[in-house]
């Protein structure tokens, strides 16, 4: 019998992506050769989850704190891809949901440094972040980053590392229509009142400068990002990694089940409603009010963002803006991170103003 085309698109899309974040090579050989039908992707991604977990709770129970939040990371990224693209099956995805935050937050204090699980009032409700900060730095600058449509922030464990190797703090954040902050908050245009209020809390704690921020996207990310540079004067610099410049021009051609992705992050009934809701989402007329440094980075190998997108950000706003355009890259530029990261890392060290 031959494998769901749909089960084909997803994993020719996204192996680089799932690799370069944590995912080991090995397990996801199995997996591709264990998934023909797309019913039964949140599920076999999720018993690749729970045998993870299933480590991480034997490494604990013999004392040994490392080994056990590396399974445990390594237990929340399988629980999240497996539930990544699934937000149209409530009931799968809530429960795959769940199990990625169980696993994260028993790895958090065992990590090195370890993560402190934090939350940002807005609009009444609380968003939710993870901050890890570098060792031996008593107020360290911090880059706040954003995942993409499909993503969350405990997604962003590798890249968070490349910015405290270099001194800063990294607050990885669920925004409006983010993770877990999605139940409470639909995907908004409205940036710079969300960096805002991450901003005001930031600058009341003692052990991070709340007064030098940047900030960081990957993907649809990496559009919120700008519009937050855009928006929120406090923001010191800004980068974005594969964004789209106009999200309502660019969702009717991802495919139909990312369109559903979106749809359930924007809260809305029905495909047409949530293209009505993208079209709020663009950089026409904004990206001129970025003043702050700004480093864009795109593949030339995208399959899902055209990196004619970068270049309009690129060239719109009003700052200086640097384009950094990779040609062997592809979406996120996933496949070479070891050359986005440290690019990103060193860029906003320097912009942020790191004591080398």
């Amino acid at each position: 019998m031959a494998r769901d085309p749909q089960v084909d698109l997803i994993f020719s899309h996204f192996i680089p992506r799932y690799v370069a974040t944590g995912v080991d090579p090995n397990d996801l050989n199995a997996l591709m050769t264990r998934i023909d039908h797309w019913d039964d992707w949140c599920r076999l991604w999720s018993e690749e989850g729970a045998r993870h977990e299933g480590l991480a709770r034997e490494a604990a129970a013999k004392g040994r704190r490392v080994t056990a939040a590396e399974a445990n990371v390594r237990a929340a990224l399988c629980y999240h891809y497996g539930k990544h693209l699934f937000a149209d099956r409530t009931a799968e995805w809530r429960v795959a949901h769940e199990a990625m935050m169980r696993c994260y937050a028993a790895a958090a204090p065992g990590l090195d440094p370890p993560i402190e699980y934090v939350k940002f009032p807005y609009k009444g409700v609380p968003m939710s972040g993870w901050l890890r900060k570098p060792h031996n730095a008593k107020r360290p600058p911090i880059a706040v980053i954003l995942p993409g449509l499909d993503a969350c922030k405990e997604e962003l464990h590798a890249w968070a590392q490349a910015f405290v190797d270099r001194g800063m703090a990294a607050l990885t954040l669920d925004g409006p229509g983010q993770g877990e902050t999605s139940f409470h908050l639909p995907t908004t245009h409205e940036w710079g009142p969300v960096l805002g209020a991450v901003i005001d809390v930031l600058e009341k704690r003692n052990d991070v400068d709340g007064s030098s921020v940047g900030v960081v996207g990957q993907s649809l990310g990496a559009l919120y990002a700008p519009l937050a540079a855009a928006g929120e004067p406090r923001l010191k610099a800004c980068i974005a990694n594969c964004g789209p410049f106009d999200w309502g021009t660019t969702l009717p051609k991802m495919p139909a089940v990312s369109q559903e992705v979106f749809r359930v992050r924007s809260h809305a009934k029905t495909i047409p409603e949530a293209h009505e809701i993208a079209k709020k989402l663009t950089l026409e007329h904004v990206a001129k009010k970025i003043k702050c440094p700004l480093l864009v980075v795109f593949g030339a190998g995208d399959r899902l963002i055209a990196p004619s997108e970068g270049e309009r950000l690129a060239k719109s706003a009003s700052g200086a803006s640097e384009l950094v355009v990779y040609p062997e890259g592809n979406h996120v530029c996933f496949n070479i991170s070891y050359k986005f990261r440290p690019l990103t890392g060193d860029w906003m060290a320097e912009k942020l103003g790191v004591e080398k």
